[in-house]
C-alpha cells in the first residue's frame, strides 16, 4: 500500500483549470467571479491536504465493469486500486460555505474541489508510473465506478481491498464517497497496456468531468 499527503501547490492548478470546471470553456468569467475564485483559492491553499493511496495486486475481485473498461484493461498483468481525495478539511469548508449561504463561493468551491480531486489523481498516476518503471510496465487510464458502465454500487467491492486504509474516505448508503470530492477506481498495469486519450465517443455518461473538459 502506498499513501501520500500533498499540499495545494503540488497539484499545479491554474485559474483556467477552475474556470473550465465551472463551465467557462476557454472563456473568462465576470470580474466578480474571478475575484471570488482567487479568494477561495487563497483561503484554501494554506491548509489543504489532499491525499491518495493505491495498492497493486495481481488480480481483481469479480467486478462487473462492463465491456468498455474490460476492453481497455485487456493485457494487464496487474492492477492498481486507488483512492484520491481533496480531504476532510475541504469537505468541512464546503459545508461551512453552504451554511453561510454564499452561493457564488459555494459554486467556486464545488468546481475547485473537482479539480483538486482530479489533480490529486494525476499525481497518483505519476507516482504509480515511477514505481513500475523498473518493471518496464505502462499503465492504462484510470477507471472509476459510476463511469463507462461500471455501476457505482461496485464501490462496495472496491473499498474492502484497502483494509480500512482509505485516506479517510468512506462510503454512504448510496455507495457515494464522503468526502464527496474524491476519486476511486482501478488502473491496469503491464508491458502492453496503453494510456489513451479519453475517448468520450465510447461512453454515454454526460456528466463526466472528462467529457465536460472536452465539450
Amino acid at each position: 500500500m502506498t499513501q501520500k499527503t500533498l499540499v495545494y501547490d503540488d497539484l499545479l492548478i491554474t485559474l483556467e483549470d477552475v474556470f473550465e470546471a465551472m463551465g467557462y470553456h476557454g472563456e473568462k468569467p465576470d470580474e466578480g467571479t474571478c475575484r471570488e475564485t482567487i479568494s477561495v483559492i487563497s483561503e484554501v491553499r494554506p491548509w489543504l491536504r489532499p491525499r491518495y493511496c493505491y495498492q497493486v495486486m495481481p488480480a481483481l475481485p469479480d467486478f462487473d465493469m462492463g465491456r468498455i473498461i474490460q476492453r481497455q484493461l485487456q493485457g494487464a498483468e496487474a492492477y492498481a486500486c486507488f483512492i484520491c481525495t481533496s480531504g476532510q478539511e475541504f469537505e468541512v469548508y464546503q459545508q461551512r460555505l453552504k451554511q453561510e449561504g454564499d452561493m457564488v463561493r459555494v459554486f467556486v468551491a464545488d468546481a475547485l474541489g473537482t479539480v483538486i480531486a482530479e489533480r490529486c489523481a494525476d499525481q497518483m498516476e505519476k507516482d504509480l508510473q515511477l514505481s513500475i518503471d523498473k518493471l518496464g510496465w505502462h499503465h492504462t487510464n484510470r477507471f472509476s465506478p459510476g463511469y463507462c458502465g461500471w455501476h457505482v454500487s461496485q464501490q462496495q467491492l472496491l473499498f474492502p481491498l484497502f483494509k480500512g486504509q482509505t485516506c479517510g474516505v468512506r462510503l454512504n448508503d448510496s455507495s457515494l464517497m464522503v468526502p464527496i470530492k474524491s476519486v476511486s477506481g482501478i488502473v491496469g498495469l503491464g508491458t502492453t497496456v496503453r494510456h489513451l486519450d479519453y475517448t468520450c465517443g465510447l461512453c454515454d455518461y454526460q456528466q463526466c468531468y472528462r467529457r465536460r473538459r472536452r465539450s
